[in-house]
C-alpha cells in the first residue's frame, strides 16, 4: 500500500469533490463513528473520524488509502481495519496534523505496514 496510503483506491467508489461529512464509518468489525472531516489533497487525502462514546469521543485521523469502499446510498465509508487497530493508530492533534511531516510520516507509516485482518 506504500504509494496510496495517502490517496483514495480506484475501485473505493470515493467520488472526486464528493462531500463525506457526517458518514458513518465501518471498520472491519464494526461501527467506530462518523466522518467529521476529511481532505481530497493529493498525496495527503484522508479522513477525520469522530468516535463519539466508542472510544470516549476521541478523532482519528485515517489515511485515505485504508477506504475500501464509500456507499453514498448508505452514506457509509468502510475502512480496511479493525477496531482495535484503529484505537491503537497514533493520537490525533487537529492543530498540528496539518503540515507536520513528521506526524504525516508516523501515521502514514502505522496505517502502511502490514495487518492482518
Amino acid at each position: 500500500m506504500t504509494d496510496n496510503v495517502w490517496g483514495y483506491r480506484e475501485a473505493s467508489g470515493h467520488l472526486a469533490g464528493a462531500d463525506l461529512t457526517g458518514y458513518k464509518v465501518e471498520a472491519t468489525d464494526g461501527s467506530i463513528g462518523k466522518v467529521g472531516k476529511h481532505s481530497e489533497d493529493i498525496g495527503s487525502a484522508y479522513v477525520v473520524v469522530d468516535t463519539g462514546p466508542w472510544i470516549f469521543g476521541k478523532e482519528v485521523l485515517i489515511p485515505a488509502g485504508t477506504v475500501s469502499r464509500v456507499d453514498t446510498d448508505e452514506q457509509k465509508v468502510y475502512v480496511d481495519r479493525t477496531k482495535e487497530q484503529i484505537e491503537a493508530a497514533p493520537p490525533f492533534d487537529q492543530n498540528t496534523h496539518l503540515g507536520d511531516e513528521d506526524y504525516h510520516r508516523q501515521v502514514g507509516g502505522y496505517y502502511d505496514k502490514p495487518h492482518a485482518s
